[in-house]
């Protein structure tokens, strides 16, 4: 089972979304200057379906 978590944080920087603050849990909020938005991303992505809603969110266009 992949883990994706270093793949999306390191597309996350490559498209300048930053890293704003801890969430609940074991989020963490980040912000996208593309879409305008923050969002939650997990530390612990396990789910390809994740990973990919997470870059939705974000507005890139990645699929893993």
């Amino acid at each position: 089972m992949a883990e994706y978590e270093k793949i999306v944080r390191a597309k996350l920087k490559e498209q300048s979304c930053e890293f704003v603050r801890n969430g609940k849990g074991d989020h963490e909020i980040w912000y996208s200057p593309i879409t305008d938005r923050s969002f939650p991303v997990d530390s612990k992505i396990k789910s390809r379906h994740t990973a990919n809603a997470i870059m939705k969110q974000a507005g890139i266009d990645h699929k893993f």
